[in-house]
C-alpha cells in the first residue's frame, strides 16, 4: 500500500513538474515505472496516453499567450508524425530498450538543469531539410520508447536561438501531443496494453496537469521541483544503464 502511494505521489510530481513547462512527461513517467518496476510491456502505451492529457492541458495553457509561428514549427513536425508511426510499429528487445531509454532520460536529465541565464536575440530557422531531419529523428525515437519528443526539441529550440524560453512550451506541447497520437495509433496495430488500474493513473496526471498549468511558469518558483525530478532521473538512468 505504501509504496503504491509513493508511486501515485510520484505521477503528480512529475506530471505538475512537467506541464510547467509545456511538456507532457513522458520521460519521468517512463523513469517512475522503471523506479517501481512496472512491466515494460506496459511503458509505450501508458506513457503516451498520458502524455496526450498532460500535453493537452499544458498547450492550452500555453497557446493563450504566444501566438505559433507556423512557418518555424511545421517543417519540424510534418515529417514527425509519420516517423512516430513507424517508430511505434519497431519491436526492439528488453535490453536495447532499456538502454535507449537510459540514454533520453539523460537527456531529459540535462534539459532539466539546463537554465538560460537570460533572454536573448532570435535566429533564423533553420531550412526545411535541417527541420525536417531533426523532426524525423525525434518522430522515430518518439515512437519506439514512448515519449513525445517535446523534452528534446525545446532544448534544441533554445541552444539554437530559434525561440524564446517560455514560447518553447507552444511547440514542445504541440509536438508531443501530435507525436503521441500517431505513436499510439501505431501501437494499436499489435493492441494497446495497459496496467488495470491505469484509470486512477490518468486521474492522477491530469490532476497535476492542471495544477501544473495554473501555477506561474518561474523558473525559481520550481527549482526545488526540478532538484527532485533530477534525482528520479539520474536514480532510473543509473538503474536502466547499469547492468
Amino acid at each position: 500500500m505504501e509504496t503504491t502511494i509513493l508511486f501515485f505521489i510520484s505521477l503528480l510530481a512529475v506530471s505538475y513538474m512537467y506541464s510547467m513547462v509545456g511538456h507532457g512527461g513522458a520521460s519521468g513517467y517512463l523513469a517512475v515505472m522503471s523506479i517501481f518496476a512496472i512491466s515494460t510491456v506496459f511503458f509505450r502505451s501508458s506513457a503516451l496516453i498520458l502524455n496526450l492529457f498532460v500535453a493537452g492541458i499544458a498547450f492550452f495553457n500555453f497557446q493563450k499567450g504566444y501566438k505559433i509561428r507556423w512557418g518555424l514549427f511545421l517543417p519540424f513536425l510534418i515529417p514527425a508524425i509519420p516517423m512516430a508511426f513507424i517508430g511505434a510499429l519497431i519491436h526492439i528487445d528488453a535490453g536495447t530498450y532499456k538502454f535507449i531509454l537510459g540514454v533520453l532520460l539523460f537527456l531529459a536529465l540535462l534539459r532539466l538543469l539546463y537554465r538560460p541565464s537570460r533572454e536573448y536575440d532570435l535566429i533564423s530557422p533553420p531550412g526545411i531539410l535541417i527541420s525536417g531531419a531533426i523532426g524525423a529523428t525525434l518522430g522515430l525515437l518518439s515512437g519506439m520508447i514512448g515519449i513525445g519528443g517535446g523534452i528534446i526539441l525545446s532544448p534544441i529550440f533554445i541552444l539554437m536561438r530559434w525561440s524564446h524560453v517560455k514560447e518553447t512550451g507552444v511547440y514542445s506541447s504541440l509536438f508531443i501531443l501530435c507525436n503521441s497520437l500517431a505513436g499510439l495509433i501505431g501501437l494499436g496495430s499489435d493492441g494497446i496494453l495497459l496496467p488495470p488500474d491505469f484509470v486512477y493513473w490518468i486521474a492522477v496526471v491530469v490532476g497535476g496537469g492542471l495544477l501544473g498549468s495554473v501555477t506561474a511558469i518561474k523558473f525559481l518558483a520550481v527549482r526545488y521541483f526540478k532538484i527532485s525530478l533530477a534525482i528520479v532521473l539520474l536514480f532510473a538512468c543509473f538503474k536502466l544503464l547499469v547492468p
